[in-house]
């Protein structure tokens, strides 16, 4: 069955995105521009423009990693506020879909991911989609990356139950973090921008997303 994905991709930004206060038109235009498909594996492509979060692997491979529902997306970037010349970090992107969408506004983003299966299927698909502004680097997702930052903004692809104090410190002065905080079905998109020594904090938009893997709230221990 032939899909018609550049249909399917106009379709998105006008039924999902647009309706949904993204007025940037550099995001609108990024996701106009960027294969969705080419982020999922061949048996999620056919349901690459759905308006739903979707797991990167139907065989629970890389369950830990989603693609966020467009809008959710759209809106995360937009609250960055993002500059042509800004280092970004995109924290647990899986396959790399939304940093091949920061890559297209951003002068360059650095996408830290812990699943070597990840890292891999971003590697291929960044490449088929012409996107080499982004940079491809392991590490522990709760620990950001420190050694390409200090960094204009940050994005975390999934729920947390907090910031670690490790990777907003890796803010330049100025920069913005996002990312929906949750500690159940239903979070709060929040932004962080940094201010000298402090952070300041504001609440976006409640919405549901799933917890990005190592960011769950750890149980007390009660004796």
């Amino acid at each position: 069955m032939h899909v018609d994905y550049a249909l399917q991709r106009k379709n998105m930004v006008e039924s999902q995105v647009r309706p949904s206060d993204v007025t940037d038109r550099r995001i609108i235009r990024a996701m106009l521009e960027v294969p969705r498909e080419l982020f999922l594996p061949d048996a999620r492509k056919p349901v690459a423009y759905m308006d739903e979060n979707l797991p990167l692997d139907a065989r629970g491979r890389l369950a830990a990693r989603w693609l966020m529902a467009p809008r959710t997306l759209a809106k995360l970037i937009q609250s960055l506020e993002l500059g042509d010349r800004d280092v970004v970090l995109d924290i647990g992107g899986g396959s790399g879909y939304s940093a091949a969408v920061l890559g297209r506004i951003a002068q360059t983003v650095v996408a830290v991911e812990s699943d070597a299966a990840s890292l891999a299927a971003a590697g291929k698909a960044l490449a088929a989609a012409g996107i080499d502004n982004v940079a491809l680097v392991t590490g522990d997702l709760t620990r950001g990356y420190a050694s390409e930052g200090p960094y204009d903004a940050i994005l975390l692809c999934g729920a947390v139950s907090d910031v670690p104090a490790e990777i907003l410190d890796q803010l330049k002065d100025g920069g913005r973090l996002a990312c929906v905080v949750a500690s159940g079905d239903v979070g709060c998109a929040t932004l962080w921008r940094r201010i000298g020594g402090r952070f300041d904090q504001r609440a976006l938009f409640e919405i549901g997303l799933p917890m990005l893997a190592g960011f769950e709230r750890q149980p007390s221990f009660v004796l």
